[in-house]
């Protein structure tokens, strides 16, 4: 019997998609993944309901490609399909570990995954399986946190937890400035204020809005999503007044 406890009943994950490439650099690192997957089945073995956004930048990044001349909107299809990729990967690797798992996407491909609709998503959730919601929210110009932002106020989540690779948020990039200071704690405007990049700006405000808060941590350190869900005090917390 699992005797830990969790804070939350109801989590949204944002991973990036870089995050599955590892020391590869593109693409898909399968310890990467697999690594990742038992992280989150210890997340669900606690009880806890999981849902998962992930980004495509490990394959393709849409805002990259419309600086070079490609039209935004086709440039930002492209990149939800590889968030597509990215979800079916990390269902497989979830499901080799005995997780039921469940991918929705925003544009419909019924071939590989069920379309997006937040009552069906719910039930899922509710039924013990993990949820990954893909691409993006299925219109151009917005991003994946965005669409992490959406779907978990959708769902009912109680909070995003937004992995990182580094242990929280800080006032400058700590790998460039070494006087960079980390906070602990952070209001939504102060956030917006400081231009801090956590995640987009409107991403930012939807939350603030909605009083979600998001808690950004080190994903490379192991154990750190456990950690968090149980209530510790690591990464940064984003939250209103």
């Amino acid at each position: 019997m699992n005797l830990e406890k969790a804070k939350y009943r109801r989590i949204l994950l944002k991973l990036s998609g870089e995050a599955l490439a590892g020391g590869l650099g593109y693409g898909i690192d399968p310890d990467v993944i697999g690594g990742l997957a038992l992280e989150i089945k210890e997340v669900v073995d606690l009880s806890v309901e999981v849902a998962v956004v992930i980004g495509g930048g490990n394959i393709f990044r849409g805002v990259a490609a419309s600086s070079k001349g490609m039209d935004r909107a086709s440039a930002d299809y492209l990149g939800m399909l590889a968030t597509v990729m990215n979800s079916l990967a990390m269902q497989d690797a979830l499901e080799k570990l005995g997780v039921v798992t469940r991918v929705q996407t925003a544009l419909g491909m019924q071939a590989v995954a069920e379309p997006y609709i937040r009552r069906r998503a719910v039930r899922h959730l509710e039924k013990g399986r993990v949820v990954i919601f893909a691409a993006g929210t299925g219109n151009p110009y917005f991003t994946t946190d965005t669409a992490a932002s959406l779907r978990a106020m959708e769902i009912g989540a109680e909070v995003i937890l937004k992995a990182t690779k580094v242990d929280g948020v800080y006032s400058a990039d700590p790998r460039k400035d070494k006087n960079a200071t980390r906070f602990s704690q952070l209001t939504y405007l102060e956030v917006l204020r400081m231009g801090l990049q956590i995640m987009d700006a409107t991403a930012t405000s939807l939350c603030m809005d909605h009083g979600l808060p998001i808690i950004v941590f080190d994903l490379t350190r192991r154990g750190n999503i456990k950690k968090v869900v149980c209530g510790a005090e690591i990464g940064t917390i984003v939250k209103g007044e």
